[in-house]
């Protein structure tokens, strides 16, 4: 398993980002506060706090698929700050 911060203010950048999901095989919830739902669905995510940064839990430990998304979803993560 492993977790990951994602934006997804607009419209256009939750129906990339299910396509996206859509072509990973294992399962993933997309969660904010006490609240979470399939990553793979349109109407779950916009039922989400979507100016709130939300935490992806993909349910794989195989490092390469691992890559693989955090390769295809790199616009939707937070980037990773140099200032401590």
């Amino acid at each position: 398993m492993s977790t990951m911060t994602v934006f997804l203010p607009a419209i256009t950048d939750v129906t990339e980002f299910v396509n996206i999901m859509g072509r990973f095989p294992f399962e993933a919830q997309l969660t904010v506060g006490s609240f979470a739902v399939d990553a793979k669905s349109l109407m779950g995510i916009f039922t989400l706090d979507r100016e709130q940064p939300l935490q992806l839990v993909a349910e794989t430990t195989d490092s390469d698929a691992l890559s693989s998304l955090t390769q295809a979803i790199g616009r939707f993560l937070q980037p990773v700050s140099d200032e401590a």
